[in-house]
């Protein structure tokens, strides 16, 4: 599989902002990285169909929270034609100033008649990297890996994305805050994580995870406490982490996983009801949106 697409292609740059902050980076194997019950936040905005507006479809909108230096804050681009986002957020075309909301700056938006479109982005106190940038159809999906860096911090990343085709060219920008923090979360997350490993190479040997998958993290949602978060990146899949600090029998730990660069959303979802009891995982639905 060509090498954009693993998410440590950031190679160089990660390793620079993981030693600037001491431990805030990848969280790979054989690497030490490192309100309520319910997994996610009520989603704010008015759903979108972006079917019917066209355009580039930057995903998310805005992160759930902060992040911290050398963090990888994973962004996807697709052309929303066709594309089913759930039901959070604002969608393409939303306004909002940065951080926490995307401005469209061109009148014309991106269709597939403009295909092929390719991705560039540029981020404003850190780096940033596209992986698979052209869009040749209607259901790829791009992403954009940005990494802020230790200067950022106590200020305001922006992220202009850019999608060029023959005759058009669109542009958006999303903004996210950064605050103090480093990774102290990536060991337990690895070891949550391959407790459903087994069971899907058994269960849900479609899917292609097995104990020989490689896998490179991120810390995301550092405030996040009580239902804490990770990231895990296959050639494959994102692999969302998240779990409730909570004593038996609340102790769950759930999984979703996104197929990459086809997908802009889970598509299916695990959950181990009690850790601590060693319930076996289960499926469940898939949340309607990534978590970032």
């Amino acid at each position: 599989m060509n090498a954009r697409r693993e998410i440590a292609a950031l190679g160089a740059g990660l390793l620079v902002a993981a030693g600037l902050l001491g431990g805030c980076g990848g969280g790979g194997d054989g690497v030490t990285p490192s309100p309520t019950t319910t997994a996610r936040p009520t989603p704010t905005g008015e759903p979108t169909t972006p079917a019917a507006e066209g355009g580039l479809l930057v995903v998310p909108q805005q992160l759930n929270g902060f992040s911290i230096a050398g963090q990888q804050v994973v962004f996807l681009v697709a052309l929303a034609e066709g594309v089913d986002t759930g039901g959070g957020g604002p969608g393409p075309g939303g306004s909002g100033d940065a951080p926490g909301g995307s401005d469209q700056s061109d009148t014309r938006r991106a269709s597939a008649s403009d295909l092929p479109i390719t991705v560039t982005a540029e981020a404003s106190g850190g780096s940033a990297e596209v992986l698979e940038p052209v869009l040749e159809e209607v259901g790829d999906v791009a992403e954009v890996v940005v990494v802020p860096d230790a200067a950022s911090v106590g200020g305001t990343v922006t992220v202009t994305f850019t999608g060029t085709g023959a005759d058009v060219t669109e542009r958006s920008e999303v903004g996210f805050d950064v605050v103090e923090g480093e990774d102290d979360r990536a060991e337990y997350a690895t070891q949550l994580r391959d407790m459903f490993i087994p069971w899907l190479a058994q269960n849900r040997p479609d899917l292609g995870i097995t104990d020989q998958t490689g896998w490179q993290g991120t810390m995301v949602s550092p405030q996040w406490l009580v239902v804490s978060h990770y990231l895990f990146f296959s050639e494959e899949w994102e692999m969302h982490v998240e779990w409730h600090i909570m004593v038996a029998p609340d102790d769950w730990a759930r999984i979703d996983l996104r197929r990459r660069f086809v997908e802009v959303a889970p598509s299916r979802a695990f959950e181990i009801a009690s850790v601590t009891e060693g319930t076996e995982p289960r499926e469940i639905e898939p949340p309607e949106t990534i978590w970032r």
